[in-house]
């Protein structure tokens, strides 16, 4: 009888325990995931040509350039009707810009940008925040034949200094899965293990 007891209190304390990890657990992801990016935002994507590391370096290169630029030119204002069609207005300039930088170091890569309210962004996961795919308000910048990795992040307000670069995919996700998942652990007690109950 005593040793039925002595099990009831034993799983009545590991189940109170198990779940109060859980919820401890619960809470510590809900403090990470914060909404970074606000209801009205203007982002950057950029398709690089291709996934060659050239390409992808060249990607960067655009990146730089263009954040740094809409930065000087928006970083200061509060309004986004105001960075919307100052960034709309010299979108021209910028393209001007970057094609002056590529002849200037000979590469004889073709440019597109546009500004447009319907870009269409993957699915993300950054840190703890999913950021779900649909279509957004962005400055598209298409390297090349645009087949490359895409690097993006939100123009206004600005947040390029965080890198989404280092987010996953949704699918880039599922692929590492099976990788990423952890080893099943055995867990032992010892009192379990002393009355003969594993």
């Amino acid at each position: 009888m005593k040793r039925v007891i002595l099990i009831t209190i034993l799983l009545i304390t590991v189940f109170f325990l198990l779940a109060e990890g859980h919820d401890y657990t619960k809470k510590q992801l809900s403090a990470r995931t914060y909404e970074v990016i606000p209801d009205e935002a203007i982002r950057l994507r950029i398709l690089a040509n291709s996934d060659e590391e050239i390409d992808q370096k060249l990607k960067h290169f655009v990146r730089d350039q263009v954040s740094e630029q809409i930065n000087e030119w928006v970083g200061h204002m509060t309004d986004i009707n105001e960075a919307r069609n100052y960034i709309r207005k010299n979108i021209p300039k910028l393209q001007k810009m970057v094609e002056e930088n590529f002849e200037e170091r000979n590469i004889p890569q073709q440019i597109e940008m546009e500004y447009d309210s319907n870009v269409p962004f993957p699915m993300k996961l950054y840190d703890s925040v999913l950021y779900p795919a649909g279509d957004y308000e962005a400055v598209l910048i298409t390297l090349g034949e645009g087949k490359g990795a895409n690097w993006w992040c939100v123009l206004f307000p600005p947040l390029c200094f965080l890198d989404f670069d280092n987010g996953t995919t949704i699918a880039e996700q599922e692929d590492q899965k099976e990788e990423e998942r952890p080893k099943k652990i055995k867990v032992k007690f010892f009192l379990l293990e002393w009355l003969g109950l594993s």
